[in-house]
């Protein structure tokens, strides 16, 4: 296992210099003033304004930062070190607060226990995660009593589907050994003269949802949309400004999902509601 998340760990190292210089990213942008956030998660979040917020898989600190700007007390955890750094620096740029701190996710300071308002987690996250049971029960701790986790990440679908959209190559559901592929550029950056071998693991919607009701946490949403807000797959193409659907589909299919689950008295099990 220590193998498989060092050769992940290392290619996020790298993709972090590909991504901060990509179009994709739009860091000038970005420092101008414009948000990273897409409509899904700030209309799921709401109003964050004086609220610590944890922010889970957090990259490179944009959309950290973008809470930061709407008021938050934010705090970012990411496993890549070069990431962590770049964060730091980025919020140096902005002049915004944020504390940023290089760790597993599934690994978090005591200290944290009970800490935070809100935890949040999103796109393409799931998949670099290899027990779902480890991160459910350290978000659920985290929260205060009362706390908030969001969730938005790409439908398990869009796992599966290979780079036409239309065949069903990858697994559904989860197993304990990762599936093992060779990374060629990145999703930001498709044509970067870059190759790594990367490991993820496949889990379903039932898998998500019981792993967070199984750590105590109270189910209190959850949507599907026909759309994604970023084209991080070869098979999507933009319908509208900032929706792109699978190109060529002739029904709707579903491609991200949030979900909203709350901490209510924590038993350090399933919950007493």
């Amino acid at each position: 296992m220590e193998d498989f998340l060092r050769t992940n760990r290392e290619l996020w190292d790298a993709w972090t210099g590909i991504h901060r210089g990509s179009a994709f990213y739009g860091v000038d942008e970005f420092l101008s003033g414009e948000s990273s956030l897409s409509g899904i998660e700030r209309e799921a979040v709401g109003d964050v304004s004086g609220k610590r917020l944890l922010h889970l898989q957090c990259h490179f600190g944009m959309d950290s930062l973008s809470w930061a700007r709407l008021g938050a007390e934010v705090t970012g955890v990411d496993f890549s070190p070069r990431a962590i750094d770049a964060a730091r620096d980025l919020a140096v740029q902005t002049g915004l607060e944020a504390e940023f701190l290089c760790a597993d996710v599934t690994r978090l300071p005591a200290a944290w226990s009970g800490r935070f308002d809100i935890v949040f987690t999103s796109y393409g996250v799931l998949p670099w995660l290899p027990d779902l049971v480890s991160w459910a029960g350290t978000i659920a701790r985290v929260l205060r009593p009362g706390g908030a986790f969001h969730l938005v990440e790409f439908h398990p679908l869009t796992g599966m589907l290979d780079d036409d959209g239309r065949t069903l190559r990858y697994p559904y559901f989860h197993a304990p050994k990762p599936g093992r592929y060779e990374v060629r550029g990145s999703y930001a950056e498709p044509g970067a003269d870059f190759r790594h071998d990367a490991f993820e693991w496949a889990h379903g919607l039932e898998e998500v949802v019981m792993s967070l009701i199984d750590a105590g946490l109270a189910i209190r949403e959850l949507r599907e949309y026909d759309y994604s807000p970023h084209g991080c797959y070869p098979y999507l193409e933009e319908r509208e400004p900032g929706r792109w659907t699978v190109r060529g589909a002739t029904e709707r299919l579903p491609l991200v999902f949030r979900v909203l689950a709350s901490r209510t008295r924590w038993t350090g099990a399933r919950t007493t509601i």
